[in-house]
């Protein structure tokens, strides 16, 4: 486990960051947006640990908060920096436990009628927050593979965790029973 002593180290004053693998590369780049939309992405699901959650999702989300630190780690490492053998990564495997979880949840919802708008619990709101933020992540990403070699498991898995966040956010709504539909009548101020 790396020792994070140095917090403060000045080495980002001029615009500049260190990937993994040691090279210095612009905070704007395309490789540090994603990375860091994958950070904030985490820090979400760390909002949703702290909302009641059925108790089988809280060690759920706690495995995907470790599970994007480690998508964090592979995508701050060029693949082809020795660095990038050593690192833990997203594999097939991961997919297939967010589609597990996602049938296992979907089991458990009546189909929606109409669209869902994000709210109704606390938890709700923030599991449509992290999926908007996911799809945020999922952009970013396609982005990046325009120009760079990734793993596309990466891609599969955001978006896999995607579809979860939704059915998620239904389950938190007493499994969609107090889901808030869209009703596009009401898209126009009262006369």
């Amino acid at each position: 486990m790396p020792k994070l002593d140095e917090i403060m180290t000045r080495g980002g004053d001029k615009g500049k960051t260190s990937l993994v693998d040691g090279s210095r590369v612009s905070k704007s780049s395309q490789r540090v947006k994603t990375y860091g939309t994958v950070d904030e992405l985490n820090s979400v699901f760390g909002l949703v640990r702290c909302e009641l959650l059925p108790d089988q999702l809280l060690e759920k989300v706690l495995l995907i908060q470790n599970h994007l630190f480690n998508l964090g780690g592979e995508l701050a490492t060029p693949i082809e920096s020795e660095f990038s053998e050593r690192l833990p990564k997203i594999e097939q495997s991961h997919i297939d436990r967010l589609e597990a979880w996602l049938e296992e949840a979907r089991n458990q919802l009546e189909p929606a009628e109409n669209f869902v708008l994000p709210g109704g619990t606390r938890a709700a709101a923030f599991l449509h927050l992290a999926r908007t933020v996911t799809r945020r992540c999922e952009r970013e990403l396609v982005t990046l593979m325009e120009t760079e070699t990734i793993n596309r498991s990466c891609l599969s898995f955001l978006n896999r965790l995607s579809d979860l966040c939704f059915v998620w956010a239904r389950l938190s709504n007493d499994c969609g029973k107090t889901d808030i539909l869209w009703n596009p009548g009401q898209s126009h101020p009262a006369s």
